[in-house]
């Protein structure tokens, strides 16, 4: 009751778009100048709203989409946007502050979506639930999404042990370069959701 060729194709996509070594120095930055144990809960939080958000897609995404009338170009260009913000204020520094962030859950929003559960990953989780026709394509395809999640967990939550090497200086580096790598990441997003609606019309 499992299909090794359905659960690796999906693993790999979302491997590929959700990017767990990519997503490192983006979580370094997002969560600089907090306790390691907020810092924990944050990884688990964070991949928690992404499973979530995934899920739900997975299960109701086109229903979701009709009903409010979006379409997914329209989700990546507004998706890239909100990265885009984000992006903006790792760059110019602006987290660095602890009174604009102490507050902040940045483990729901960017991280949980639109960073990890992404247009990207949204609607290929969608496709491949279409395609799975059977019980054991179902089962290899929601055993590939948990497995990716668990894959992005450790990841984040292993990476606490950066920020003990590189010390607050290296924080602040890592910070500006997460801000031009998420900014590339957004504007790249923006861009594939407006070559659609081109294609389209």
């Amino acid at each position: 009751m499992f299909d090794v060729a359905v659960f690796g194709s999906l693993f790999l996509t979302l491997f590929v778009i959700m990017d767990p070594p990519g997503i490192t120095p983006i979580f370094l930055a997002l969560t600089a100048g907090r306790p390691g144990k907020v810092q924990k809960r944050m990884a688990f939080q964070a991949v928690c709203v992404a499973g979530g958000v995934i899920a739900v897609f997975g299960l109701l995404g086109h229903q979701i989409l009709d009903y409010l009338h979006v379409s997914v170009p329209a989700l990546m260009i507004a998706g890239g946007l909100l990265l885009l913000l984000i992006a903006l204020d790792l760059l110019t520094g602006k987290t660095d502050e602890p009174k604009q962030t102490k507050d902040v859950n940045v483990a729901l929003v960017p991280l949980g979506m639109p960073l990890l559960a992404g247009p990207g990953a949204i609607v290929s989780v969608i496709l491949a639930v279409q395609k799975a026709d059977s019980v054991a394509s179902q089962v290899s395809v929601w055993s590939a999404i948990l497995a990716i999640h668990v894959v992005l967990w450790l990841v984040m939550r292993y990476s606490l042990l950066i920020i003990r090497v590189i010390k607050d200086g290296g924080v602040v580096l890592v910070t500006r370069l997460a801000g031009m790598m998420l900014s590339a990441i957004a504007v790249q997003q923006i861009i594939n959701g407006v070559t659609q609606v081109i294609r389209a019309g």
